[in-house]
């Protein structure tokens, strides 16, 4: 894309109402517009950002075996009334009648809805098991929505849920869940650490929030510093092994971390003093497990192995897609700007003409454009008329992980500048060169 073609309405000044880092740095960047209070218009920057993550939710999901599908925004209020919670829900729920006085609901989780669609399709223990997931806007009417995305009213979520006999398929569906999660934070560049949470609305005894420390967060968390060296790294997984996912389960839930809501100060006594941290935490998933609670009530049940009907058991399984860009930012900024992971940057590398209007460098810098556009690099190409410092003021501030800088006087000797955002770092190198460098470094975030 190049820049002078683009819409990316930049702002110099932070505007008085951004009270956090990542607030303040997508309006800055042009990737949001406030629409409402706490619902957004996302603008094309934005926009990239979150289908790049919505695609890494998606691959990592199928990869687990879940099934992918879609439920409207709009649910009708008998389905929750027949689960109990209508009522139970509270202000947060969106209430609204239609022109026939039929009570809807702007759908804020839909655990009613697929159970419905599972009961009226899934008869027999031979379908099972069974995921379906869709990712689906929602809306929650938060007393004080505020930091931006973080805690708005409207936001994208992936929400999962499993369907199986026995508890203990449901529990392997959990860990199963965990796994997957822990994949998909790590591809975006995350450490979200799973941590033992209070089920709330949802219901339910098992249940692990994953949370990015931040000072920003808006839980506390205590944790044994361990749980920070962890990492799942590149290894592959069978999903269907039982014990395989199981032990994942174990190596990261075993040491101590858990929200303020289900802290145990006793138990994190036992931990040597020297591990003990405290923090902040910005929830970014959440899984559950919760039994029968709603096959049960909506009368979901299939034929089991010995002829009789049997209440599946089910689980719920969210990742806040929309919040994700606000704990990313978060957790990777600097003074400048945004400082994207690889795996979820709107564009791959930022082009810098620094004498546009002069043919050799703007021959250069096309030629540029081309191949990294040929080899899937997805470059931003600034060929505005902006000053220099303008020019690297903007990449700094929308946080591509990559730059080259074309000018005169390095293309006399044959040289770009490519430049890592993360770390500062330039290296002169021929342009093939630098495009092969790029090349070799995304070919692990693809």
């Amino acid at each position: 894309m190049r820049l002078s073609r683009y819409f990316l309405p930049v702002l110099k000044e932070t505007p008085a109402e951004a009270q956090i880092v990542s607030h303040r740095l997508m309006l800055r960047a042009g990737m949001i517009k406030q629409s409402s209070a706490g619902i957004y218009s996302w603008l094309p920057l934005g926009y990239r950002v979150l289908r790049r993550i919505e695609q890494i939710v998606h691959e990592e999901q199928q990869r687990a075996g879940h099934i992918p599908m879609l439920m409207p925004t709009l649910q009708s209020a008998d389905l929750w009334r027949e689960s109990g919670r209508y009522d139970a829900f509270g202000p947060e729920m969106l209430r609204i009648t239609d022109r026939h006085d039929r009570e809807m609901l702007y759908g804020p989780t839909n655990e009613e809805l697929i159970t419905d669609i599972v009961r009226a399709n899934v008869g027999s223990y031979k379908q099972l098991p069974l995921t379906l997931y869709h990712i689906q806007w929602k809306f929650r009417d938060e007393v004080r929505p505020r930091f931006g995305v973080m805690r708005g009213r409207e936001f994208l979520m992936k929400d999962g849920y499993n369907f199986d006999l026995t508890r203990e398929d449901a529990l392997h569906a959990y860990n199963r869940h965990l796994v997957s999660y822990l994949r998909t934070y790590e591809r975006m560049g995350l450490q979200a650490i799973p941590m033992r949470a209070d089920s709330g609305a949802m219901g339910g005894d098992d249940t692990h929030e994953f949370l990015v420390l931040a000072e920003t967060g808006e839980s506390e968390v205590f944790y044994d510093a361990e749980v920070t060296e962890l990492s799942f790294g590149d290894r592959e997984i069978d999903y269907d092994d039982v014990a395989e996912c199981a032990g994942v389960m174990e190596e990261f839930t075993s040491r101590y971390a858990r929200t303020d809501e289900t802290h145990d100060a006793a138990l994190f006594e036992k931990v040597p003093e020297e591990r003990r941290r405290t923090a902040r935490g910005i929830e970014v998933g959440q899984i559950f497990y919760f039994g029968t609670k709603y096959s049960d009530a909506l009368g979901a049940t299939v034929q089991g192995p010995d002829g009789k009907p049997t209440a599946l058991h089910m689980g719920s399984h969210g990742i806040g897609v929309s919040r994700l860009l606000g704990a990313i930012i978060e957790a990777s900024h600097d003074d400048k700007g945004i400082i994207w992971p690889e795996g979820v940057t709107p564009f791959r590398v930022g082009i810098v003409n620094l004498k546009q209007g002069d043919s050799a460098t703007d021959s250069a810098c096309d030629g540029i454009y081309a191949q990294c556009v040929a080899e899937g690099l997805d470059p931003l190409y600034d060929d505005t008329k902006e000053r220099a410092g303008g020019k690297f003021a903007t990449m700094d501030l929308i946080g591509l992980p990559w730059r080259i800088t074309v000018g005169p006087r390095g293309l006399a000797a044959g040289k770009v500048e490519l430049t890592s955002r993360r770390s500062g770092e330039s290296v002169e190198m021929a342009p093939e060169e630098a495009i092969a460098k790029l090349r070799e470094i995304y070919a692990s975030h693809p």
